[in-house]
C-alpha cells in the first residue's frame, strides 16, 4: 500500500455526503488534513482534528484567490458540487470556474497531486447544466500538468442521507405501496467507503497517474429494484411498486424548481430528474482494470450499514417535511389575512374585555401582519429557522395574553385557544427537522 502516509491534502467540500467519509479515511490513513467548505460550524465539532477552512468555492474564481489555500499542501481533493442553479448555488462557478482556478493555483504551488470527484454522464456536450460543467471541470484538470485522477462515482450510498439518497429512503418507507417515476430506469450504485478508498489510493499514488475511471458496482438494476432494497433494509414489509406517471415527475419538478428559488435543496428537482431519465450507469470494469480491490453491491453497501429506528422516523419525516411547513404556512398566512379582513370584529372582542378601542384594534393589526410575516417567511429558506421561532413566540405571547385578558376564550365552543396549541406544536416539529444536513 502507500509509500505516502504523512502528506497533507486539501478536501474541496470536506464535510458532504463524500468529501465527509474521504476526511475521515484520509485521517485514518495518517494524512493532515484540511476540509474547505462554506459553513464549516457542525465540520468543526465532527472532526475537531481536522483543520478547516471557511469559503464559497464559488467566489474563488482566480488562480490568486487560491494560492493561499492550497500552500503548503501535496495534494488536493475536490469533493464539492452542486445539483442545480440557485440562491445558494452557482453550477458553472462550482464545477468549471473554480476547479479550472484551484488547477491552475495547484500548477503554480509545485502541488503534483489532484482528485477530481466527478460524476457518471459528465459531458461537456450535455444539455443539462449541471452535467455539462461537471465535465468542463474535468476538462480542466485533464488539460492541466498535475498527477490527477478523474472518479466519476455512480448513485453513492452513504449512511448520511440527504438529497438524493434520502429521496430514496423516504420513497421505500412510504406506507401501504412504494410510488416511483421511471421504475425501469437502470442504476449501478457505490458504496461511499469505496470512493473513500479509491481516493485514498489516488492520494497515495498507488493508482496510475492521468486517469479517469467510473466506480460502479459490476451490475446495473431497475430503480424499482433498489427502492424495494431500501424497504427491506429498513425493516418494513415488501410492499408493491408502483410506477407513476411522467407528468409525476414533471409537476413534482416544476414545484421543487421553485422552492429552489427559495433555497430549498430538493432532489427532485429537473437536474436530478434528468438525471435519472438517461440512467446512472457506468463501465464498471474501468475500476477492475486498475484495482485489486472490489466494489460492493448495494446489498453489501446496505448490510454494512444496519438500519435503526433514527432510519424508519427519517425516512418517514422526510417527505412529510415540505407538508408540515406548507401547512403551517398556509395557516399563518390565512390567519393573518382573516384577521385583517375581520379586524372590527375581531377588535370588539377585546373591547368587550375592558380593552380601548384604539388599543385593541392596534393589537388586532398587530398581530395580523405578525401572523402573515412569519407565515410568509417560513417558505424562505434564509429566514425559515427566524420564521418558525417567530410563530413559537407569538403563539405563546397570544396563549398568555388570552389567559390574562380574556380567559373564558378556553372554554369557548369553537376550541379557538386549545386550536393554537397543536399549531404550536407543529412549530416545534418543524424547527426540529428543519437542517438538511
Amino acid at each position: 500500500m502507500p509509500e505516502s502516509h504523512g502528506k497533507k491534502v486539501l478536501v474541496l467540500g470536506g464535510y458532504g455526503l463524500i468529501g465527509e467519509t474521504i476526511v475521515g479515511r484520509l485521517q485514518r490513513d495518517g494524512h493532515q488534513v484540511t476540509g474547505l467548505g462554506r459553513d464549516v460550524r457542525d465540520a468543526e465539532r465532527r472532526w475537531p482534528a481536522v483543520r478547516w477552512i471557511a469559503a464559497d468555492i464559488a467566489q474563488l474564481l482566480a488562480a490568486e484567490d487560491w494560492l493561499p489555500v492550497v500552500a503548503g499542501m501535496d495534494a488536493v481533493v475536490n469533493a464539492a458540487g452542486a445539483l442545480q442553479d440557485g440562491p445558494r448555488d452557482r453550477l458553472d462557478a462550482i464545477h468549471r470556474a473554480a476547479v479550472t482556478a484551484v488547477v491552475a493555483a495547484c500548477e503554480q504551488a509545485g502541488i503534483s497531486r489532484f482528485v477530481q470527484i466527478s460524476a457518471i454522464g459528465a459531458d461537456p456536450a450535455a444539455a443539462d447544466a449541471f452535467f455539462r460543467t461537471k465535465a468542463q471541470g474535468d476538462e480542466a484538470v485533464a488539460a492541466s500538468s498535475l498527477e490527477w485522477t478523474i472518479l466519476r462515482p455512480g448513485l453513492v450510498i452513504a449512511p448520511a442521507a440527504y438529497g438524493g439518497t434520502a429521496l430514496l429512503r423516504a420513497l421505500a418507507a412510504f406506507p401501504g405501496f412504494v410510488p416511483a417515476v421511471m421504475a425501469r430506469q437502470p442504476i449501478q450504485t457505490v458504496a461511499v467507503s469505496d470512493v473513500a478508498e479509491a481516493v485514498s489510493r489516488a492520494v497515495a499514488g498507488s493508482l496510475p497517474p492521468r486517469i479517469s475511471v467510473d466506480l460502479v458496482e459490476a451490475e446495473a438494476r431497475s430503480l424499482a429494484e433498489v427502492l424495494a432494497a431500501f424497504r427491506a433494509w429498513l425493516g418494513l414489509p415488501a410492499a408493491r411498486i408502483v410506477p407513476m406517471p411522467a407528468f409525476f415527475g414533471r409537476i413534482a419538478a416544476v414545484v421543487a424548481d421553485g422552492l429552489g428559488l427559495l433555497g430549498w435543496r430538493s432532489p427532485l428537482r429537473s437536474a436530478a430528474l434528468a438525471a435519472l431519465a438517461r440512467g446512472v450507469t457506468g463501465n464498471a470494469k474501468s475500476w477492475s482494470e486498475i484495482s485489486d480491490h472490489k466494489l460492493q453491491p448495494l446489498e453489501a453497501t446496505l448490510a454494512a450499514m444496519p438500519a435503526h429506528v433514527q432510519e424508519r422516523w427519517f425516512a418517514r419525516l422526510w417527505l412529510l417535511k415540505p407538508i408540515v411547513f406548507g401547512v403551517l404556512s398556509l395557516f399563518w398566512l390565512v390567519s393573518g389575512i382573516v384577521g385583517f379582513i375581520r379586524h372590527d370584529a375581531a377588535a370588539d372582542i377585546l373591547v368587550a374585555h375592558g380593552l380601548s378601542p384604539a388599543f385593541a384594534l392596534g393589537m388586532v393589526l398587530a398581530g395580523s401582519a405578525a401572523d402573515i410575516a412569519v407565515g410568509a417567511a417560513v417558505l424562505v429558506r434564509a429566514f425559515a429557522r427566524l420564521a418558525l421561532l417567530g410563530m413559537i413566540a407569538i403563539t405563546l405571547f397570544y396563549l398568555g395574553a388570552a389567559t390574562v385578558f380574556t380567559p373564558d376564550l378556553w372554554l369557548d365552543p369553537l376550541g379557538a385557544m386549545v386550536k393554537a396549541v397543536p399549531a404550536l406544536c407543529l412549530a416545534l416539529v418543524a424547527l426540529a427537522i428543519l437542517d438538511e444536513r
